[in-house]
């Protein structure tokens, strides 16, 4: 109950414009009875991560339910320090320096620009420094990264940065379009010979089954094999009737983690659903992946 009503106070804390969505009145007693009862790992050093959610294209309703899962994921075990906050001086050099890592939870298109609202009544000028900030936060973030600091991707964290390459490579993929929508049921298998990988080992190499959405990936910068891709969708369990399926393939990644320079990246595409941040085998996986990036938690990433 202590948790919950912790969870409570959170919530109370958020500032939710009228256009967004509050999470579900029992999302703070259903996260409480996820979360994972410790870390994988004892961390270095206290952790800080940094979770960002700026959506300048479509806002998901459950970013607000990620942010309490995300902090009190991170305050239960105390591997990390959730810092939930879209203020763009926090990628400035000396503002990262403070962080461990940086996560980005569901946001979408150019996020370092104003909103393209906001664009439309800017001057020329204001425009041309907006797009000069920009460029230099695009390669703080990526020059952090780089240094051997940590970026977990959540789900729509893919469908962002489209004008810039590097992140396409960086994160391992981009957003094309899904077919599996929030209320398809669908099947999620670990890959095959990755069953004892400890970013997975919580699903005990079995399938689990939800009603999510689902992305399929743009090729490139998508590719399965310059990524250890730890989950995938079961096509053979899951529909492969609908509309807008592009690959033909099968190759629809779900989670993966990689090395971009010194640093580490995991993402997981799960993460469109209220239900999904009250999944105990989710925020596990999702535990293992922060705690992997961060450092704290030793996994073979061979990629």
């Amino acid at each position: 109950m202590k948790t919950a009503l912790t969870l409570l106070s959170v919530l109370a804390g958020f500032s939710l414009s009228a256009a967004h969505a509050a999470p579900p009145a029992d999302a703070a007693q259903k996260i409480a009875a996820a979360l994972p009862e410790k870390a994988y790992a004892k961390p270095a050093k206290a952790r800080k991560l940094l979770v960002f959610s700026v959506t300048n294209g479509f806002h998901h309703d459950s970013i607000e339910t990620g942010h309490m899962a995300f902090t009190e994921l991170g305050k239960k075990t105390g591997a990390f320090e959730a810092v939930v906050s879209d203020d763009l001086e926090n990628f400035e050099v000396e503002k990262l320096k403070g962080f461990d890592g940086v996560c980005f939870l569901s946001t979408t298109l150019e996020v370092f620009m104003p909103h393209p609202d906001k664009l439309k009544t800017m001057s020329p000028d204001e425009v041309k420094q907006a797009e000069e900030r920009c460029a230099r936060l695009q390669k703080n973030l990526l020059d952090f990264i780089k240094s051997g600091r940590a970026f977990v991707g959540i789900h729509a964290a893919t469908d962002t940065f489209y004008k810039w390459p590097e992140y396409g490579d960086m994160i391992g993929g981009q957003f094309d379009g899904h077919p599996w929508t929030a209320g398809t049921l669908v099947s999620i298998k670990v890959e095959p010979g990755q069953e004892k990988n400890p970013l997975v080992a919580m699903f005990e190499g079995k399938n689990i089954e939800f009603k999510e959405e689902i992305y399929q990936m743009k090729s490139p910068p998508y590719d399965s094999k310059k990524q250890d891709v730890v989950l995938r969708l079961d096509t053979d369990k899951s529909p492969m009737d609908l509309k807008g399926i592009k690959r033909t393939d099968k190759d629809f990644g779900i989670s993966w983690a990689k090395h971009f320079g010194k640093g580490r990246v995991f993402y997981s595409s799960l993460g469109h659903n209220h239900d999904i941040y009250f999944n105990p085998l989710v925020l596990k996986h999702y535990l293992a992946g922060i705690q992997w990036a961060l450092g704290d938690y030793q996994v073979d990433v061979k990629n």
